[in-house]
C-alpha cells in the first residue's frame, strides 16, 4: 500500500493523467486473467503455482476462491493484487495491463483501486483505529479534513464509532477485523481482495465478519474476492471458484449450490426415512 520512495508530485501527476482515466472507463469486467501462470524455483525443481488460468469476474461481484492448501488459490489471489508477478500471461484490473506498470504506477493503482483484508489484520499498533483506517488516504493525498471525516463514517458503518480512539490492542479480534474493513474501503476502491478474512475469528464472530462484508459489497457495488476456507462464504458469494493444482478445477453458481445443497438435504431425509420404516 505504501508508495515508492522517490515519487515526486510531478511524477504522481504524469501518473494520474495516464492511468486515471483508464480507471474512470466502467467495462463490464473489473478482473480479467489470461493464460496467467507462476512458476518458482525451488532447489534444482520448477512448481508450478498456476498453470494458465483465465478467469473474468464481473464488477460488483462476490467471488470466494477455494481449494485445498497448494491449490493455488493465494497465488492466484496475489497475482489479482499486484502483491506478485506473473511467470506468464495477464492480468487486468479495469482493462489496464498490470504488466505494463513500473512500480510507481503498480502503487497508485493498488493504493486507489484495491482495498485489502487479512487473515492476520496487519494494523499499525501504535495507531488508533481511526488513524489506521485514515492511513491508506495519506498514500493518495487526500486532505487531512476529509480523512478524518471519513475515517470517522467508515468506522461508524462497520459498527466502530465508538472505537475511534482504541488501539488495536484494546479491541477484540472481530473489531480488529472491522477496523481492517474499513482500512480497505478508505480510498473508495472498486475491488476488495480478503485473504482469509474469517481465519483467526470464532465462528459467531466470523460469521458477522461475512455479513458485513456482503452487505458492504451491495451498498457500494464493490467487487469482494475472497480466498478462503470458510464455506460459509458459500451463503454470500455470486461464484465460487475451486483452484486446484494450479488450475480452476471448477467455477459454480451460488443458485446452483443452493440447488444441490437442498437436494443433498432431500436425499437425507429420504434416506433417513427409509432408515426408520
Amino acid at each position: 500500500m505504501q508508495m515508492p520512495e522517490g515519487l515526486t508530485p510531478e511524477k504522481a501527476e504524469e501518473i494520474q493523467e495516464r492511468l486515471g482515466p483508464a480507471l474512470e472507463q466502467v467495462s463490464e469486467y473489473v478482473v480479467r486473467t489470461r493464460n496467467l501462470r507462476k512458476t518458482y524455483q525451488m532447489g534444482k525443481v520448477l512448481v508450478g503455482a498456476l498453470r494458465g488460468v483465465d478467469l473474468d469476474i464481473k464488477r460488483g461481484e462476490y467471488i470466494s476462491i477455494m481449494g485445498p492448501s497448494g491449490s493455488g488459490k493465494s497465488t492466484l489471489f496475489n497475482m489479482i493484487g499486484g502483491l506478485d508477478k506473473p511467470t506468464e500471461g495477464s492480468v487486468y484490473i479495469n482493462e489496464v495491463d498490470l504488466a505494463q506498470l513500473d512500480a510507481y504506477e503498480l502503487a497508485w493503482l493498488r493504493c486507489r483501486t484495491i482495498g485489502y483484508i487479512f487473515q492476520t489484520f496487519n494494523l499499525i499498533p501504535v495507531m488508533t483505529a481511526l488513524e489506521n483506517v485514515t492511513l491508506p488516504m495519506i498514500f493518495a493525498g487526500v486532505p487531512e479534513d476529509d480523512r478524518k471525516e471519513r475515517g470517522i463514517e467508515l468506522l461508524r458503518r462497520v459498527g466502530l464509532g465508538d472505537r475511534l480512539h482504541h488501539k488495536p490492542a484494546e479491541l477484540s479480534g472481530g473489531q480488529q477485523q472491522r477496523v481492517a474493513i474499513a482500512r480497505a474501503f478508505a480510498n473508495d476502491p472498486s475491488i476488495i481482495l480478503a485473504d482469509e478474512p474469517t481465519g483467526n475469528l470464532d465462528l459467531k464472530t466470523g460469521k458477522e465478519i461475512i455479513g458485513l462484508l456482503k452487505e458492504l459489497n451491495e451498498e457500494k457495488g464493490v467487487t469482494v474476492i475472497s480466498a478462503t476456507h470458510d464455506l460459509k462464504m458459500i451463503d454470500v458469494s455470486d461464484r465460487v471458484i475451486w483452484i486446484r493444482d494450479g488450475v480452476i478445477a471448477r467455477i459454480e453458481e451460488r443458485s446452483k449450490l443452493q440447488v444441490e445443497a437442498a437436494l443433498a438435504v432431500e436425499d437425507a431425509l429420504i434416506e433417513e426415512g427409509g432408515n426408520s420404516q
